[in-house]
């Protein structure tokens, strides 16, 4: 095993193996490497910069790490970190900038603690996976636009349904714009998380006060394109904020995908069958020949539970930390990290699911006005007709309460009862709403083409 720590020479005694062991945060950071050497890069900026290392030095690190970003990519890197006994990637970076740069990699770590170095590689991490996740959030919301672009032009129809309750008809389209609304509020989440994670730049801010060496730290956020500098050291190297705000994002996504799938799930049974999974998104039981299950959707309905752990856990670590560094932090990054990764895996399965999703025409439509879903239509006929709402509602709930005793819909009779016209089917209903943003097919298709703008840009 090979041991190379940044620190030492206070201590007369080599760390304890196991509980090395038990402090390195190896594994967990090595989604973090390629973020690092960006962060090591800048830095060379504000040692050059400052006239604290040489132009030839500053190549040499340049080159040296450039060196240890090729490796990250071809995927030897960590190989060779696993092999060493590391506290962190961070730790691993340097070490392997030493050991490539010669003389001149003793040099790079001057001016910068981890601290520093943690929290602004964690940034740039932060607004990858946003940027990342945003843009698949986005494909799936188009996706969705897409199908209900197919199904406005077939006229499809569903009962809108509260409480699982048939309540009116609406266009399957609109249904799908709903979805696809709320995901596009998911991504603007996403986005304002990433803008978060570009304000302020922490590196320079050494451990806790900043450095007595005259670092170039607007080179250094130039560099990594943030904002600025941070103005508080002290506040900048415990701030977890940007990435506790992505992760809320990121699971804030998933509980959409998550209400999503279990909508769909219902609709897959045999029950309401107003939808079906291709095969090749399906399973099979290994009993039961006659299974087709829709365990994608299952799946994400489930993982989102799982992001409001790992959510939930930030949280309550973040929540007793005072303020500079302190270890509890290393946990918050684990977390973050690891659900910024399992959020990007869920969806990406989610928003690949929904290529595979079918509608039953037919029986949408045909389900879309029974169980007295027009009732709302008739009352509201009869308070264009200048009767008082409650009024309205009484006499309508009379002639629904005797249509179920009689085991029937409400027929044209009824309507001529009430002194009133209206459609009782539900392409009528749908067509009847006046209000913007209703299931009105016309007011449908603007909304659409607004989302799809909004998404697209």
């Amino acid at each position: 095993m090979r041991s190379d720590l940044q620190w030492g020479g206070r201590f007369t005694h080599a760390p304890d193996a196991d509980l090395l062991a038990f402090g390195s945060s190896l594994e967990e950071d090595l989604p973090l490497a390629a973020c690092d050497v960006r962060c090591s890069l800048a830095h060379v900026e504000a040692l050059a910069g400052g006239g604290i290392v040489s132009a030839g030095d500053a190549q040499a690190l340049r080159e040296a790490l450039a060196r240890v970003g090729e490796e990250i990519a071809a995927g030897t890197f960590a190989t060779w970190a696993r092999a060493g006994a590391f506290e962190d990637v961070h730790g691993a970076i340097d070490a392997r900038a030493r050991e490539l740069a010669g003389e001149p990699g003793a040099r790079l770590h001057a001016g910068r603690s981890r601290n520093d170095q943690v929290a602004t590689t964690l940034l740039l991490y932060v607004r990858e996976q946003c940027q990342t996740l945003a843009g698949l959030v986005r494909s799936a919301a188009l996706r969705l636009l897409d199908a209900a672009d197919e199904e406005l032009a077939a006229g499809t129809l569903v009962p809108g349904m509260t409480h699982w309750q048939h309540a009116q008809p609406i266009a399957l389209a609109f249904w799908l714009q709903a979805w696809a609304t709320a995901l596009a509020r998911d991504a603007r989440r996403l986005d304002d998380a990433e803008r978060t994670a570009r304000r302020s730049c922490p590196l320079g801010s050494a451990a806790l006060a900043g450095s007595t060496l005259p670092l170039d730290r607007a080179a250094a956020a130039r560099a990594l394109d943030f904002d600025a500098p941070s103005r508080n050291a002290l506040d900048a190297i415990g701030n977890r904020d940007a990435a506790l705000d992505a992760l809320h994002a990121a699971t804030r996504a998933l509980l959409t995908a998550s209400r999503c799938s279990e909508e769909l799930v219902i609709w897959m049974t045999q029950e309401f069958a107003f939808a079906r999974l291709d095969d090749r998104a399906s399973t099979g039981s290994s009993l039961m020949p006659q299974k087709k299950n829709p365990d994608v959707f299952e799946l994400v309905r489930a993982h989102g539970g799982t992001a409001i752990g790992m959510l939930t856990g930030a949280l309550a670590t973040v929540k007793g930390v005072a303020q500079s560094y302190q270890r509890d932090l290393q946990e918050t990054k684990a977390v973050v990290v690891g659900g910024l990764e399992h959020a990007r895996t869920v969806f990406s399965a989610f928003e690949r699911g929904l290529g595979y999703v079918r509608f039953e025409r037919e029986r949408c439509t045909a389900r879309a006005a029974v169980g007295f879903a027009v009732a709302t239509d008739v009352a509201d006929a009869l308070v264009l007709s200048g009767l008082p709402t409650r009024a309205a509602h009484e006499r309508v709930g009379r002639a629904v309460a005797q249509a179920e005793a009689q085991g029937r819909e409400l027929k044209r009779e009824d309507l001529q009862a009430l002194g009133i016209d209206v459609p009782l089917d539900g392409a009528g209903s749908v067509a009847a709403k006046r209000t913007s943003g209703s299931t009105n097919p016309s007011e449908i298709r603007l909304a659409i083409a607004a989302l799809r703008e909004e998404l697209q840009s």
